[in-house]
Formats: C-alpha cells, sequence, structure tokens
C-alpha cells in the first residue's frame, strides 16, 4: 500500500502499532460487522415470527462481506449519514431483503454493537501480547534470580537484592493488569436493540405488544454474536462507562510499562543492563559512540499518552445527557481506537526490549562490591560482638569509619576503604582477611532467590499453563 505524502498519516499506524490491532479499528472490520448485526437481527425477527423470508436471509449472507464501499461513500455524499448509506449500500446488493435491512433498529444497534465487539477483539490482542510479556520476564527473572545486585531506595545505594526479583517487580505489576483485563473482558455485553432512547418501543410495535417476546430479542442477538447477554438497560448507547473501564485496563498497562522502562534505562545509564541495540542502529547524530535506550524512551512517550487518553471517556462518559448526545463520537473515534493502537505499539516494544535484554554481570557485581562494605557493617557488628565488643561502642566507632570512607569515595574520588578501616581499629579485633571473608554478595539478597521461585511457581506458572495456546508471540519493530 503506497503512502501519500502529502497527507497526515497517524504514527500509530505508520510506526507504532501492529497490522492485527491495525485491522481491529479498521473500516472494513467495522463494515463487516455491521452487516454480521444486520444478520443477526433479521434472522432473530424472522425466528420470532415476523414476516422475513430464507431467501432474503441468504441474499444477506452472501453480500456480508464483499462491501461495495464505492456506493456507500457516494450515498453519504447524499443523505450525510453513515448508517443509511450502509443500508443504502448493502440494499443495492440485496433487492430482495433490502426492505428488511435495519428493520426496527436505529443506527446505535449497528455503531454500538459493533464498537463493543470490536474492543472485545481488542482487549483480547492486548492479553495475548501482555501474557508473552509476563512469560519473557519471567524467563529472565528465573535466569538471573541468583545474581546479587545492589538495590535503590530513592535512587540511592540500599541493601542488596537479585537481578531476578526485580524483574519480578515488574511482572507482578502486569499480572494486575491482567487480572484487571480479564475481569472487564468478562463484563462486556452487547447493547443489543434498544432503539432511539433505550424502550424498545418500536419492537414492541413491531410484535404487536408482546413482551415477551420482546424480551427474547437481546439474548437471541448475543449469542449470534459470541456474547454471554446485552446490557439490561440503556438508553439509546450503551453507557459511556464502559469505555472508560476499558481505556483505565490500558493506562495501567501503560504505567506499568513506564515504570519496567524507566528502571531500565536508569540501569542502563549505569551500564549494568541494556536493551537490544542492533548492529546499524546509530544512537546519536552527533555522539558515535552512544547507545541510547531510545525503544525504554519510546515505551514511556506512548505510555504517557496512553495515560492521559484516559481521561477522554471518562469525561465523555460523565458528559452525556439523559438518553444521548452526540458529543461522544468524534472525541470516541479518536480515544478508543488510539489508546489501544499505542496499547500495542507500547507491548510490542516490551516484548523486543525484554526479549533482547543484555545484563552486564561484571559491571553489576563491580558495582556492589563498591557499596557492600556498608551494607555489611551490622553483619561485621555483629562479629566483633561475639569476640567480646561492646555494640553501643561498636555501632558508633562503625558509624564514623563510615562516614570517613564515604568521604575518601565522595571528596577525593578513592576506592572504598571501611574494611581496611575497620581492621586498623583494635575495638573491632576483625584482620583485614576476616573482613574480607564477609564480602559474599549472597549472604545479603536475604530471600530473593527463594522469593523469584516461589512467585514463578505459585502465580506465573499457573497463568502461563492456562494460556499455553498463546505464547510463543514475537514483536516486529517498525522503527
Amino acid at each position: 500500500m503506497s503512502t501519500d505524502y502529502s497527507r497526515y498519516n497517524s504514527p500509530l499506524s505508520e510506526r507504532y502499532a501492529s497490522r492485527e490491532m491495525q485491522y481491529i479499528f479498521s473500516p472494513e472490520m467495522k463494515f463487516k460487522t455491521w452487516r454480521k448485526l444486520w444478520i443477526a437481527l433479521a434472522e432473530t425477527e424472522k425466528e420470532l415470527g415476523l414476516d422475513i423470508t430464507d431467501e432474503q436471509i441468504a441474499e444477506l449472507k452472501a453480500h456480508a462481506d464483499d462491501i461495495n464501499f464505492e456506493v456507500a461513500k457516494e450515498r453519504e455524499k447524499e443523505v450525510r449519514h453513515d448508517v443509511m448509506s450502509h443500508v443504502y449500500a448493502y440494499g443495492v446488493q440485496c433487492p430482495k431483503a433490502k426492505g428488511i435491512i435495519h428493520l426496527g433498529a436505529t443506527s446505535c444497534y449497528v455503531g454500538d454493537n459493533t464498537d463493543i465487539i470490536i474492543m472485545a477483539e481488542a482487549l483480547k490482542l492486548v492479553r495475548n501480547k501482555l501474557v508473552n510479556v509476563i512469560a519473557e520476564l519471567a524467563s529472565f527473572a528465573d535466569k538471573y534470580k541468583d545474581l546479587p545486585t545492589l538495590a535503590f531506595t530513592h535512587f540511592q545505594p540500599a541493601q542488596p537484592t537479585t537481578v531476578g526479583k526485580r524483574a519480578t517487580l515488574w511482572m507482578n505489576e502486569f499480572m494486575m493488569d491482567l487480572e484487571d483485563l480479564d475481569y472487564v473482558l468478562s463484563t462486556l455485553k452487547l447493547l443489543g436493540s434498544k432503539g432511539t432512547t433505550g424502550t424498545q418501543a418500536s419492537f414492541l410495535e413491531l410484535f404487536e405488544g408482546n413482551n415477551e417476546t420482546v424480551d427474547k430479542i437481546d439474548p437471541m442477538i448475543a449469542e449470534k454474536m459470541g456474547f454471554k447477554a446485552c446490557y439490561p438497560v440503556s438508553g439509546q448507547t450503551y453507557s459511556r462507562k464502559v469505555d472508560t473501564r476499558a481505556c483505565n485496563i490500558l493506562a495501567g498497562i501503560a504505567a506499568s510499562a513506564y515504570k519496567m522502562s524507566n528502571d531500565i534505562r536508569l540501569l542502563q545509564h549505569l551500564k549494568e543492563v541494556e536493551e537490544p541495540f542492533e548492529k546499524n542502529q546509530i544512537g546519536s547524530s552527533a555522539m558515535a559512540y552512544k547507545r541510547n535506550p531510545m525503544r525504554s524512551e519510546r515505551i514511556g512517550s506512548l505510555s504517557r499518552y496512553v495515560m492521559i487518553d484516559a481521561l477522554n471517556p471518562a469525561v465523555t462518559s460523565a458528559t452525556q445527557w439523559f438518553e444521548r448526545t452526540l458529543d461522544d463520537s468524534a472525541n470516541k473515534r479518536l480515544s478508543i481506537a488510539e489508546g489501544f493502537l499505542a496499547t500495542d505499539g507500547i507491548l510490542d516494544l516490551c516484548l523486543n526490549v525484554v526479549d533482547g535484554l543484555v545484563v552486564y554481570e561484571k559491571v553489576i557485581t563491580k558495582r556492589l562490591m563498591s557499596e557492600l562494605p556498608f551494607m555489611a557493617t551490622e553483619n561485621i557488628m555483629m562479629d566483633a560482638v561475639k569476640k567480646g565488643g561492646d555494640r553501643q561502642e561498636l555501632h558508633e566507632r562503625i558509624r564514623q569509619l563510615s562516614m570517613k570512607a564515604g568521604e575518601n569515595v565522595k571528596m577525593r574520588g578513592l576506592e572504598n576503604n571501611l574494611l581496611e578501616l575497620i581492621a586498623e581499629d583494635e575495638a573491632f579485633g576483625l584482620s583485614l582477611d576476616e573482613l574480607k571473608a564477609t564480602m559474599n554478595p549472597s549472604k545479603y539478597v536475604g530471600r530473593a532467590p527463594y522469593q523469584v521461585t516461589k512467585y514463578l511457581a505459585e502465580v506465573i506458572k499457573p497463568m502461563l499453563d492456562a494460556n499455553k495456546d498463546v505464547l510463543g508471540i514475537k514483536a516486529e519493530i517498525n522503527v
């Protein structure tokens, strides 16, 4: 497909979102779904006793997929109504059935039901990619569960953890998103066919006041379209709060991805971890040596968009008047589709980054060892107490020596010599060799390796086993 360089093209389509997600929000998907809904309505009305023939249904089915877009487009120029233009175009192809297309329905029958169907399909694709991101993180966490690394609180050196344990923190947030997504997806319902103000007045007229028959319409349509139910009450549209719930899921995923990508960016600055960097990739136009974390930066950039985009459906939901206003339409067309396209791009980037994440173990160990004497002071103090030292006196001495060693590092640019200072202090009664023997990083990571193993076995593995049919997705990054 050629690009028209004289017109604006959405970066979400050109650069970030996958073909699969683009198709879900494509005109073809939309209008084919409209026709499926018209067929479901006609079948339901026939089954409930209206004068609709098998021949008419067969004609509708014969042209369900070969949409005459140009006819609809020309008609819309005349009537300024997209639904009626497509009713007309469908009728051109189905002359025997044209009189029963859209019978008793309003525009929202096809518009809103299609929006729900599309959101459901988009959520399923997001879900599949989210599961795969978690799977990639699980492999990474398992591989590096025993590798000690300096932890940070306030981005200041803190008690050591392991590289794998840190990855479980990212994973756990994505798991929360998956739980939220599954709940919202499981509760999605169709609008059904409620009429112009939600009263189903036109259907009550069609079926001569028979409430029992009208009650059957929505459940039958839902079943034909693969849904468990329709919303029990509505105005002309489904509640726009449904859109809010869906976009809040996307915002949650974006926040989780942003947190992970920020950590990776900081670790890349420390030269401990590096995102994939391709052979011919250019990091900077001026500084040829640079290897910038551009994919993690892009995750952050797109995530900010998605998090802010979630405000759109919330405001739209809040400002709908009574049974229907149309100030939702233009906003919905943008915010829902582009929120999903951006989230799709974020997850593809997450898959790509985690799958190729490079860990520089020697750098990690060197940094940890430079700070470990400070982390080991509690153990050193306990060893000195066992040799007869006074804990309170030793605590004050080790505080003073730690400050002196810190000054040597920060003020004089020297190596951390805390162990040497302690060895020289007779109050501790410990030799330098004895002190160095305490410098095994694995002694200071607590239960981190065990926590990783337990978390993967008890939380992640059952989820991955239940979703093994969607595993194996690999991301294709356009730029």
